[in-house]
């Protein structure tokens, strides 16, 4: 299974107005990174960056002057991303500015069903929180020390592995599966365990006398009884 763990910076908080200006994301296949990744840095086209966003990626217009616009970059995040199962904290707020980007050029938003937000997951999982992205590789002992300001490459390689631990760690790329629910852009998750039949029955353990202790105490527990409904009883 195919997996695009992913993260952008904005210009602001409102997908509407608001433009992407940073997009990071890196390949998982069936859990495990591929080395495939994108990284985009975009020129808002004119927009300028509110104070509170800065602050948090750093990210200044003059830094994007010379970057593409999101036209030129969306063919090819649009072929990075093809098929494949979308995962961000938040995933709300990031898939929204995405989509907002594809409508102004005609293309079709991403479906809820492609999407899993890791939030809502942490949130089910540790109901008492906190559940920031810094509060869960805390949690889960990952290295953030790198991470002084928000980065979308970086925040994707964080949330990667991060994202295993929620899924039930390094185990979950021995076969799990994720099903994902469409409901209201958040995902359900099953972990879904596959096991082999045994080739032939293991040999009791019963003794013959144990066996005739057990048929004896059947019979007198009278016709009605649970027991000697059961096979071999």
């Amino acid at each position: 299974m195919r997996e695009i763990i992913f993260d952008t910076e904005t210009t602001g908080l409102d997908h509407r107005e608001d433009r992407v200006i940073e997009i990071g994301g890196i390949e998982l296949d069936n859990r495990f990174p591929t080395g495939r990744t994108i990284h985009f840095y975009i020129n808002p086209q004119g927009r300028e960056i509110h104070p509170e966003a800065l602050a948090v990626h750093g990210i200044t217009v003059e830094h994007l002057a010379d970057k593409p616009h999101f036209p030129h970059i969306c063919d090819e995040f649009l072929s990075f991303i093809e098929g494949a199962k979308l995962v961000a904290h938040n995933a709300t707020f990031d898939i929204n500015f995405i989509n907002a980007e594809f409508a102004r050029l005609g293309h079709p938003p991403v479906e809820p069903i492609r999407v899993v937000d890791t939030l809502a997951m942490a949130k089910r999982k540790h109901p008492m929180g906190p559940n920031s992205l810094d509060a869960l590789c805390r949690r889960y002992g990952i290295d953030n020390t790198r991470r002084t300001k928000h980065g979308a490459l970086l925040d994707s390689e964080l949330l990667a592995e991060v994202y295993i631990e929620l899924i039930g760690g390094k185990q979950a790329a021995l076969g799990f599966e994720v099903s994902l629910s469409n409901g209201g852009g958040y995902s359900e998750t099953t972990i879904v365990i596959e096991t082999m039949p045994r080739p032939r029955a293991l040999t009791p353990r019963l003794s013959d006398e144990e066996r005739a202790a057990h048929a004896a105490l059947v019979a007198s527990l009278g016709e009605k009884a649970i027991w000697s409904t059961l096979p071999g009883a």
